[in-house]
């Protein structure tokens, strides 16, 4: 039998291995053109796209990882570590999604547990005390919603590291290379500069859980798709990401070491526009930033 704080965790599996079976069909409940909306977030998802820590091995050298939180244990879902970008002395942390099954199963597909966002925070507060920038990357559809997560604080874990990164007095950059979705990618994604590679999305929630929502109907994923504007170009419009990393012709996975090389180049040249800022100045725009994101206006007649 399995327990009732597995069942969450169990059916969050059970859901992508239902994705990743009807993707391998060819099935798609979409008739006529596929809007791009949708094109960019099945390649957002692609099997084959390069995950965070592909891009740590690419960008990064001497990446030495910390582990655990100080409280409860070390989660596997996320990576945190000291390493040099270039010569500089920089923080990295990355969600892990795993790339065989036997790993993403043990890092439950990349979802944080609270103990992931704290040891996320601690890292980020050891590299403040030293005066070394915070290089975040991202590829996750959620924080973990299962009911030992919830029990140990998830919420107050994500809310938390909210109020800290917008605080902290070192450059932070944070990088959407897939899926960014909901809180849990927010919970490490309140940066001086938020990027976003071009074919990756950026939403409040999945297509499939908006469509189960609006319409009841998780098949109307491709509509949902559409209406979130969750494109790199749709949240660039509203302001919620500063730039975008252009990818190799049909996505990062058809030539991860270019895709690498992209964003490589995008780090430097924000991370060098940081320094050269002073920190009180750095911070009056990283609030302004985050007050003024998808603010809308009615004008009365």
């Amino acid at each position: 039998m399995v327990e009732a704080r597995q069942r969450p965790l169990l059916r969050c599996k059970l859901y992508l291995l239902k994705n990743l079976m009807s993707e391998q069909a060819g099935s798609n409940p979409q008739t006529g053109p596929v809007p791009p909306a949708w094109t960019k977030t099945e390649l957002a998802r692609h099997p084959q796209r390069p995950d965070p820590y592909s891009y740590i091995e690419r960008i990064f050298t001497d990446y030495s990882e910390i582990h655990g939180d100080r409280a409860f244990s070390d989660d596997p879902a996320v990576t945190c570590g000291m390493a040099r970008f270039e010569g500089e002395e920089v923080m990295v942390i990355a969600n892990l999604k795993g790339r065989s099954t036997k790993e993403k199963i043990q890092r439950r597909f990349g979802m944080p547990d609270p103990e992931g966002y704290r040891k996320a925070l601690r890292c980020m507060q050891f590299a403040e005390k030293f005066g070394r920038p915070v290089l975040t990357l991202i590829d996750l559809m959620g924080a973990n919603p299962g009911l030992g997560a919830e029990e140990r604080g998830q919420a107050e874990a994500i809310a938390r590291n909210l109020r800290e990164m917008s605080r902290l007095r070192v450059p932070t950059i944070a990088t959407i290379t897939g899926e960014g979705g909901s809180g849990g990618a927010l919970g490490l994604a309140v940066a001086d500069r938020v990027l976003i590679f071009e074919k990756a999305i950026y939403s409040v929630i999945s297509p499939e859980a908006c469509a189960s929502i609006m319409w009841r109907d998780a098949s109307k994923r491709v509509e949902a798709a559409v209406a979130l504007k969750a494109t790199a170009d749709d949240v660039k419009a509203l302001g919620c990401v500063d730039d975008i990393v252009p990818e190799p012709d049909g996505g990062a996975h058809m030539d991860p070491a270019a895709a690498a090389a992209m964003l490589k180049q995008k780090l430097r040249w924000h991370l060098n526009e940081l320094k050269a800022m002073p920190v009180e100045e750095m911070l009056r725009q990283r609030h302004e930033k985050f007050r003024n994101i998808a603010q809308f206006y009615t004008v009365s007649s």
